[in-house]
């Protein structure tokens, strides 16, 4: 054989090697490449969170590539389909999913080497691209996008291909999918989207960024008549609806809300909303791809008293003063009213660990009854000696001996000192029934209501350790249905995108604590309080029980904490205020304690929020949710290890929200005597030395905490 054949002979192996490698390539890749299903495809989607009325929005959860919400093929309009198949693939029901033109320019990309080989892609390209290999500028991106693309032409309709495409295309002005991008455009729903509105969408889908008609309205509209110009040539508009065709105004793009954002409490409401889905079994995978609609139990009605009542009251107050209020429906535990502060992204104080101070009695109170005692049993409210440490009422107050019901209302250190020495295990007894009531026993592995050896020591009753607002309100909540506890809860419901519930909690159950009489006889002993506290009754004598308490700050005579907790039978709500870093707290020029600005708050949430509501008695059967009884009334202990779903935040900043709970003293051992004795470690107040230490609550901060730190409140 010649040189020459040879070289004819060669030359045209390596011409059918370069021609054939590509295709063996292709048809091996296609019979090896599986298909997703359309079900199995999910593209990230907002999740929007709604209040109880399913229509106020409360936030909204945009993941990281933007505003989507998927919608039915059937609900975007015919000629708002057309005018996209106008602008992208005229040929998209009669093409095999990609462009064979294309193809053969890719074929050759990938033996030449060059990136620039290739041809205009398909919407069955462009959504493969998107929804499956990504927009990465390699040859070996481009094959599997054609090989998917030919096979997904096969195997899925054309309508599904469509369908998913319109819903995960990028539009510009953040907005991804024809759902979204309707709004940004618009500000309509797609299904209400006329011709012309269709193709300046379509239009914009080449070179979003580019074709804003806001920013670049002569390109944004040569192209829109190139789509409209397609549109009539495929018959889906016809030449008069052309002729007559009117370029539309498009709304200003810093107008659009993207749902990024959260405003003031709002988002505080949220972070406890994702903490609960977690915790309810629903990922994160699901609330970014399902298109979730979250209802919560927030009641717009009591959410716009709470922030009205915050804004109004606190107006005139020292800019470090801070405040958290939580209302919960003691029925079915459903968190109606919540407010942390006004950083959405900011420390939330009603979820915050704080000094409860007298507000505690009521759980030493419930524990003594338990146990047999009656309101009407006598303590001597004398001041008590505990190892060289007098302990004192508020101000010297006293009612020489006196029923625990008085001695509740007075807010009477000493006899309740003195109670509690009388439970079966002194002050072990107020931290059980506290738990038992609903205050979690451990908040983010730490546990709650005693020392880390895990003794309790006898300022529990007095509030000696860190307690939150939320869980404050939920043990009030307990008393104020009868002894019956339900879960603390944000979350109602919670659809996907496509109507499965994957929540609901339509039926809360109930879990009996404590004898319905026990609670009852607390809530009876509370019943006076509001109006004697600086006059708090509610508005047309509308029947409450509520408590007030303060925590002091060390041996200053000031106080850093101050409280007031309340119920009806329908809404129970817990005010604190105090500041970011323990500081004394001031009201009309005199320490504050629970009977000022925190009752004015409680009071003015409450009768707002109640408004046209029915009055209701306590001890009536009222529980939304069915009940178990597990009801502990004098017999065995149940034993309550429930944690919280609420997640105790961590630090953000450079401070702690609130001291620490005082070291202990000594145990103290009773004295003989006649009298009670007195319970030991019992941390008291005004008018009191109590010895004190510096504590540090920040690196670089310390203040002075006292060694039994709590105050009570004086007579009003």
């Amino acid at each position: 054989m010649s040189t020459w054949k040879k070289v004819l002979l060669w030359t045209g192996v390596i011409l059918l090697v370069l021609i054939l490698a590509p295709v063996v390539a292709f048809f091996s890749a296609y019979a090896v490449t599986k298909v997703p299903e359309p079900q199995e495809l999910q593209t990230n989607q907002i999740a929007t969170i709604y209040a109880s009325d399913s229509s106020t929005q409360l936030a909204r959860i945009v993941p990281p590539d933007g505003n989507r919400t998927d919608v039915d093929l059937s609900e975007i309009p015919q000629p708002v389909r057309q005018a996209v198949l106008a602008a992208e693939d005229r040929s998209f029901y009669s093409n095999p999913g990609f462009s064979v033109k294309g193809f053969g320019r890719a074929a050759l990309g990938l033996v030449t080497g060059k990136e620039s080989s290739g041809g205009g892609s398909t919407i069955t390209q462009q959504y493969v691209k998107n929804a499956l290999v990504g927009n990465e500028h390699s040859y070996t991106r481009k094959a599997k996008e054609l090989v998917i693309s030919a096979k997904m032409a096969r195997e899925w309709s054309k309508d599904e291909i469509l369908g998913a495409y319109l819903n995960t295309i990028y539009f510009g002005r953040n907005a991804y999918g024809i759902a979204a991008a309707s709004k940004a455009y618009f500000n309509k729903d797609v299904k209400d989207l006329t011709p012309e509105e269709g193709a300046v969408l379509a239009a914009s889908i080449q070179r979003p960024s580019e074709l804003d008609p806001w920013t670049n309205r002569q390109a944004a509209e040569e192209r829109w008549n190139y789509v409209m110009d397609g549109m009539a040539d495929m018959g889906a508009i016809n030449g008069e609806e052309r002729a007559h065709a009117a370029y539309p105004e498009v709304i200003d793009p810093n107008t659009i809300d993207t749902g990024s954002e959260v405003e003031g409490t709002n988002g505080l409401i949220k972070s406890q909303v994702m903490s609960e889905l977690e915790a309810s079994g629903i990922s994160e995978q699901d609330v970014n791809t399902q298109g979730l609609k979250i209802t919560t139990t927030i009641d717009p009605k009591v959410q716009k008293s709470v922030t009205d009542t915050v804004k109004n009251r606190m107006q005139g107050n020292p800019d470090d003063y801070r405040t958290a209020v939580v209302s919960i429906d003691p029925r079915n535990g459903a968190v109606k009213g919540y407010y942390g502060g006004d950083d959405p992204n900011g420390w939330d104080f009603a979820n915050t660990g704080l000094q409860t101070g007298s507000t505690f009695k009521i759980f030493g109170l419930a524990a003594g009854l338990e146990q047999g005692m009656s309101l009407s049993r006598v303590y001597s409210s004398a001041p008590v000696t505990i190892n060289n440490l007098t302990i004192q009422n508020s101000e010297g107050e006293s009612c020489g001996s006196c029923s625990l019901a008085t001695a509740l209302k007075m807010s009477l250190n000493t006899s309740f000192v003195r109670m509690q020495h009388d439970l079966k295990h002194g002050a072990k007894d107020t931290a059980d029934m506290a738990h038992r009531l609903g205050i979690p026993t451990e908040v983010n592995g730490e546990k709650t209501l005693q020392e880390k050896d895990g003794q309790v020591y006898d300022g529990v009753i007095l509030g000696q350790y860190l307690t939150r607002p939320i869980d404050m309100a939920t043990g009030l909540s307990t008393l104020a249905d009868n002894g019956m506890y339900h879960q603390t809860h944000f979350v109602q419901k919670v659809e996907t995108s496509s109507g499965k519930v994957l929540l609901d909690r339509s039926n809360v159950e109930g879990d009996q604590r404590i004898d319905k009489d026990v609670a009852n006889n607390v809530i009876s002993a509370m019943e006076p309080i509001a109006s004697y506290s600086r006059n708090h009754g509610l508005a047309g004598g509308r029947t409450s029980a509520a408590k007030s308490g303060t925590a002091q700050l060390g041996d200053t005579g000031n106080n850093k904490d101050a409280w007031f907790v309340g119920a009806t039978p329908q809404l129970a709500t817990v005010v604190w205020v105090g500041t970011n870093d323990g500081q004394p707290i001031f009201y009309s020029g005199r320490p504050m304690y629970g009977s000022g600005l925190p009752a004015d708050i409680w009071k003015q949430t409450m009768d707002s929020s109640l408004q046209g509501d029915g009055y209701m008695a306590f001890g009536d059967s009222n529980s939304s949710g069915s009940k178990q009884s597990n009801t502990n009334s004098g017999g065995s202990k149940k034993t309550y290890t429930q944690t919280t779903t609420v997640q105790q935040q961590q630090p953000q900043r450079t401070r702690a929200p609130q001291t620490q709970a005082p070291q202990p003293q000594q145990q103290y051992v009773p004295e003989t005597q006649e009298t009670p004795a007195p319970m030991p470690q019992a941390p008291d107040n005004g008018g009191l030395n109590i010895p004190t230490r510096t504590q540090e609550i920040v690196p670089g901060v310390e203040v002075p905490v006292p060694d039994l730190g709590n105050n009570d409140e004086p007579a009003p």
